[in-house]
């Protein structure tokens, strides 16, 4: 699973990719994390509020740290 945390470098953003991969490994999950600072790419997912995450190239959050529970969901999917 190909996770990227796309964000500038803000605590929030921190917190995002911290949180999957304590997630990730709680649950025996096997993730390439990647972080995204470049703000060109950022914007080629058409993510305006960061942190956004991208999971195998599909954007499925996006503004504030994602709950425990919701990233357990794209973990499980």
């Amino acid at each position: 699973m190909d996770i990227k945390v796309l964000g500038t470098g803000c605590a929030n953003c921190k917190s995002t990719i911290a949180l999957i991969d304590q997630v990730a490994k709680v649950n025996g999950v096997e993730v390439k994390l990647e972080k995204v600072e470049e703000l060109r790419e950022i914007m080629g997912y058409g993510v305006m509020s960061t942190p956004g995450v991208v999971i195998d190239g599909k954007v499925v959050h996006a503004g504030g740290v994602p709950s425990r529970d919701k990233i357990e969901q794209w973990l499980k999917a």
